[in-house]
């Protein structure tokens, strides 16, 4: 992980322009922030600390597990953590973040109705969310000889031999590997698990690999006709410089995703902390998620603050309410995470 601090201000001065009471060695007034990369944009915390005087110091995790671990280690020192949906469930499990007091956070109304009230956390009792996207297929109809992708069973037609690629992360191959089959992405059942599982295996030799760091630059080259991607900065980027490149929700829904902002266990500067949840709830400023980060924003508030209007109807970005209305979430499956793992061993050593 890498660490950075993002902005500085002295404590006398910091005093002087804020009545918040964040506290640290010294008195100081800070944040510690940890979250994914870039998916709250530097903007937003400059801003932040050029209005309350608070410090932001940040750290980055590269996956849900590798925050979760960290957290459960104890004494973390964290205020701010960035968890994914299951993610959340799996830290509420484990008594890892606060409930949230709602008295202390302004903008809640400013939520899009997609996001009030998810299966994952009911009435948004441990997180507020922040960014969200899809998972999907990415495609080049160059490559593809002008024939529109649409489902997740082109990922599957020997047709596309070698010119194939699947998302090296388990829960989303099986993704494709469910919906596929007619299931849900966020099924729980042994027997549904298992026929996906083999699904996967027979396709593993038409792909021309797992990838999930440069499949949208394979793509973009022809050498991949067809991928299994995620929305968001990198894919939107690549689909506006590229014609020949698009970005599809499969017909059988795909899935969605959210990263969210909870309060870790014990958080030794939650005024602070709520603070920073209500300044990023305000639409002006988490429309930066979007201007400046290149994601949607589960603020329905915020849309009219987007300075490019067309990225609201660009589906790697902001999918159309059909498209996320017909998605599955991706929630903890619990015990079930067993069929997974063993599964996913057995994809993996074919």
């Amino acid at each position: 992980m890498k660490k950075k601090t993002l902005a500085a201000v002295g404590i006398v001065a910091a005093l002087a322009l804020t009545g918040c009471s964040g506290s640290s060695e010294g008195g100081a007034q800070q944040l510690n922030v940890y979250a994914w990369a870039d998916e709250i944009p530097q903007s937003v915390f400059d801003a932040f600390t050029e209005e309350t005087g608070i410090a932001v110091n940040v750290d980055n995790f590269d996956s849900n597990e590798t925050m979760i671990s960290k957290l459960a280690a104890g004494n973390s020192g964290y205020d701010i953590v960035e968890p994914s949906q299951y993610a959340v469930q799996q830290l509420v499990g484990q008594e890892l973040i606060e409930p949230l007091d709602k008295s202390q956070i302004e903008g809640l109304d400013n939520i899009a109705a997609t996001f009030a009230d998810p299966s994952y956390d009911p009435g948004l009792e441990y997180s507020v969310p922040w960014v969200w996207g899809t998972t999907g297929l990415m495609y080049n109809s160059e490559c593809t000889g002008g024939e529109e992708i649409t489902s997740w069973a082109s990922l599957f037609d020997p047709k596309w031999d070698g010119k194939l690629n699947m998302l090296d992360n388990m829960l989303a191959a099986y993704i494709a590997g469910l919906q596929v089959n007619g299931f849900d992405a966020d099924s729980t059942d042994e027997q549904e698990i298992a026929q996906a599982t083999e699904s996967l295996i027979e396709q593993k030799d038409i792909l021309a690999g797992y990838n999930s760091t440069n499949y949208g630059e394979l793509v973009a080259n022809g050498d991949v006709c067809i991928s299994e991607a995620w929305g968001g900065t990198s894919t939107a980027k690549i689909v506006e410089e590229n014609e020949n490149v698009h970005y599809v929700i499969p017909e059988e829904g795909g899935s969605l995703w959210v990263d969210g902002l909870a309060i870790a266990k014990g958080a030794p500067n939650q005024e602070a902390a709520y603070e920073f949840i209500s300044f990023l709830l305000r639409p002006e400023i988490a429309a930066m998620a979007t201007n400046d980060g290149g994601l949607a924003s589960a603020n329905q508030a915020a849309q009219e603050h987007v300075t490019d209007q067309g990225l609201l109807s660009n589906a790697a970005v902001y999918a159309s309410e059909e498209q996320v209305a017909n998605a599955d979430f991706i929630v903890d499956p619990g015990s079930a995470m067993t069929f997974y793992q063993d599964g996913w061993t057995r994809v993996k050593a074919s």
